[in-house]
C-alpha cells in the first residue's frame, strides 16, 4: 500500500523546515508569497492531500501586482522611468506579473477603478507620485494592499516610499550656506506635492539653524513652472537673492534661463541648487548642482514593503524615507562680494 504523503516529505523535497509547509499551506503568516506559492506548487505536483479544513484556508494569490499612476506622473519619464524599470525587474524576479495602467484625469474625477481592481485580480497596489487623494482612498477600499511611492497624506492609510524631504532640501541649504550665502531663495509650488511643502521646512529648518530670517521676497512657493512667469517674477523682485534652492530640476533650469536673460551670471552673480538630479540637472549651461535620489533603491524598497505588507495585512502602517546625495555642478560657487 502506498504511504501517504506527509508535509515532511515536501519539506525534504525542498529543504526548509517542516514548519515553514505547515504555515504556507495553512494560509498562515510566516513564510513570503513566494514562498508560500513555491510550496503549494511543490504539494500539487507531490500529489498531497490537503485536509478538508485546512484546505479551505489556503490563500491562493493571483499572480500579479498593479502599478497604476497618474498620465502625468507616466509623462515624467526622466525621473518616475528608472523606478518602474526597477519594479518591473524585482517583480519578475519574484515570480509575479507587473499590471502597468495610467489613470486618466476623466477616471480620477468620476473615481473609476482599473477593471483588473474592481474584479480582485491583483494581489497587491504600487501608487506612483501624487493621483488624488479620494481615487487613492477608493483604490485602498479594495482591500487589496497598497503601497505608495513618492507621496503621502494625513487622510491616505498606506505604507509609503519617501524621500527624506526636509533633510534633503536641509542639507542642500547648508551646502549653499556654507558658500558664504545668506541671502538664498526658495522657488517651488508647496500645494502641488507634500514633497515641495516638506522641502520648504528643510529650507526654513536650515535658514533658522544659522540664525537667518530669509527674506519674504525670496519665499516664492506658488512657482509656476513656465518659463516666462518665472523670469517675470524674479524680475520684480526689489533685489536679487545670492542664490536660489529649488524644489525640483525643472524650476532650476527656468530660473537658470530667466537670470540669463537678465544679464546675470551664474555662479558668478547667483548660485542655483535644485532637487531630483534629474537630466535637466546635467543639461542646463552652466550644469545644475542638485540633491540626488536613488531611483533604482525606491523601486527596490516599493517591491519589497509590498510583498511585506500582502503578507502581513494587520500591521500598522509605516513610511520608509530614502536618503539624499549632493552633486556638486557649475550652478554654485563662493560668495563674491557685491
Amino acid at each position: 500500500m502506498k504511504r501517504k504523503l506527509t508535509m515532511q516529505d515536501i519539506a525534504d523535497k525542498l529543504n526548509i523546515s517542516k514548519n515553514s509547509v505547515s504555515q504556507a499551506l495553512s494560509g498562515k503568516d510566516g513564510v513570503s508569497e513566494e514562498t508560500r506559492n513555491l510550496i503549494q506548487k511543490t504539494a500539487d505536483e507531490m500529489g498531497y492531500m490537503y485536509p478538508q479544513s485546512r484546505k479551505l484556508k489556503i490563500k491562493k494569490g493571483t499572480g500579479n501586482i498593479a502599478l497604476i499612476a497618474s498620465d502625468f506622473a507616466f509623462s515624467q519619464t526622466n525621473f518616475f522611468g528608472e523606478i518602474y524599470l526597477t519594479i518591473e525587474r524585482e517583480t519578475a524576479l519574484r515570480g509575479m506579473n507587473l499590471h502597468i495602467q495610467s489613470i486618466s484625469q476623466e477616471a480620477i474625477d468620476q473615481l473609476i477603478l482599473p477593471s483588473f481592481l474592481e474584479n480582485q485580480n491583483v494581489d497587491g497596489i504600487l501608487i506612483l507620485s501624487h493621483i488624488d487623494t479620494e481615487y487613492t482612498k477608493k483604490v485602498i477600499s479594495t482591500g487589496i494592499p497598497v503601497v505608495l511611492i513618492d507621496h503621502h497624506h494625513p487622510r491616505i492609510y498606506a505604507d509609503s516610499i519617501l524621500t527624506n524631504n526636509r533633510f534633503g532640501a536641509f542639507d542642500a541649504v547648508q551646502y549653499l550656506l556654507d558658500l558664504g550665502h545668506h541671502d538664498i531663495g526658495f522657488m517651488g509650488d508647496i500645494h502641488f506635492s507634500p514633497s515641495y511643502y516638506e522641502r520648504l521646512e528643510g529650507y526654513t529648518m536650515a535658514m533658522k539653524e544659522r540664525g537667518i530670517t530669509p527674506n519674504p521676497h525670496f519665499i516664492i512657493n506658488d512657482a509656476v513652472e513656465q518659463g516666462d512667469v518665472i523670469l517675470q517674477r524674479l524680475v520684480n523682485l526689489p533685489v536679487q537673492p545670492t542664490a536660489w534652492f529649488c524644489v525640483n530640476d525643472g524650476l532650476g533650469f527656468l530660473i537658470n534661463a530667466a537670470i540669463q536673460q537678465m544679464g546675470l551670471k551664474i555662479p558668478e552673480d547667483i548660485s542655483i541648487c535644485s532637487f531630483d538630479n534629474g537630466q535637466l540637472s546635467r543639461i542646463a549651461t552652466p550644469s545644475t548642482t542638485s540633491m540626488a535620489i536613488d531611483l533604482k533603491l525606491y523601486g527596490k524598497k516599493a517591491i519589497e514593503q509590498l510583498f511585506w505588507r500582502m503578507n502581513h495585512k494587520d500591521e500598522p502602517f509605516m513610511e520608509t524615507l530614502l536618503p539624499t546625495t549632493l552633486i556638486e555642478r557649475e550652478s554654485t560657487a563662493q560668495l563674491r562680494p557685491r
